[in-house]
């Protein structure tokens, strides 16, 4: 189901709880809700579309990913640049890494590790600040 965006900065800057997997429909709401935001959007937090939970959505060269509970374990390589954001109306300075490792659970809630580079890892660093109340 295709969620309305949420704006609110309070809320936003709210730590996201575990999710479990109880929490699966959030992941596909997720998924359907970047979907229709594909044109502006290249990644969500589920407190985006209002849920606090660890769910994170982003596109991956072109595939959806779908991350729960997702945590940075490794990161090299940092560097500032600018960031907007679906939840917000302007873009702002960060700083990110160009190489992280996370680890998360699949859709299977399955354990797993995997590294990203470039702005695939800079979007899924984007998301995890969501996650941990973080607005850029």
């Amino acid at each position: 189901m295709i969620r309305p965006i949420m704006r609110n900065q309070l809320f936003l800057a709210m730590p996201s709880e575990a999710a479990t997997i109880e929490d699966m429909s959030v992941g596909q709401d997720l998924l359907d809700t970047l979907e229709a935001h594909a044109h502006e959007c290249v990644g969500m937090a589920a407190n985006m579309i209002g849920v606090r939970k660890r769910i994170i959505v982003f596109d991956d060269n072109g595939t959806a990913e779908l991350m729960f509970n997702p945590e940075i374990v490794h990161a090299s390589s940092e560097y500032s640049t600018k960031k907007g954001c679906l939840s917000l109306v302007w873009q702002r300075p960060c700083r990110r890494y160009r190489k992280i490792r996370v680890s998360y659970q699949d859709e299977s809630f399955k354990t797993c590790q995997k590294s990203f580079s470039g702005f695939t890892a800079q979007i899924i660093q984007h998301e995890i600040d969501h996650c941990n109340g973080i607005i850029i």
